[in-house]
């Protein structure tokens, strides 16, 4: 596996100091996988536009959590579950939410689990699901936006989640004490 360098603005390419320096802004350090994407800056900006955009969306806080969730618990992420573990608890989303994501159980009602089910279907089956799948996200009282705004999440999540599988991103210390190391049950 190569070693991927993790910057900070010192050592980043350019075009990646900037955006370096947005991040330890709003969070108050680098996070690692920050750190890790300034090798490339264009994936760096996509990210951190992506996010604000997701962020942005017509989701609540527990809804975002909930796309976030189901996409790093589904891809492994051995990283972004403790971090969205972390920023679900600072965004004062209910634990049971977050417990019910990680550990893949079912979650507190049934618009959220539509929400999980209509986001897996959209991974597994690379956006090929069928009527029957996005009716029943409508029918759960989601509309057509919500339904691109998934795809939005999800894309985001990719750009993390591989980016952390190739790199082997070390897990931020404040997110340590949230480690996941994946569950035996499956949604």
């Amino acid at each position: 596996m190569a070693d991927f360098q993790m910057h900070d603005q010192s050592t980043a390419p350019e075009g990646s100091a900037e955006l370096l320096a947005r991040s330890e802004q709003q969070n108050g350090r680098i996070p690692g996988l920050h750190a890790t994407m300034a090798e490339a800056p264009g994936l760096l900006e996509g990210y951190q536009v992506l996010h604000q955009l997701f962020v942005d969306s017509s989701f609540d806080k527990d809804e975002l959590t909930v796309v976030w969730q189901t996409a790093n618990v589904e891809h492994s992420c051995h990283y972004c579950v403790p971090a969205h573990t972390g920023i679900a608890k600072a965004m004062k989303v209910d634990d049971a939410i977050t417990e019910a994501l990680r550990e893949q159980t079912p979650l507190p009602n049934e618009r959220l689990e539509a929400l999980r089910t209509f986001t897996l279907a959209m991974i597994r089956e690379r956006g090929n699901v069928d009527d029957d799948a996005v009716q029943a996200f409508l029918d759960a009282g989601f509309t057509q936006r919500q339904v691109l705004e998934v795809i939005l999440g999800i894309s985001q999540k990719v750009m993390s989640n591989y980016t952390n599988h190739l790199a082997q991103t070390p897990v931020d210390a404040p997110f340590e004490k949230f480690a996941w190391h994946g569950s035996s049950a499956t949604v």
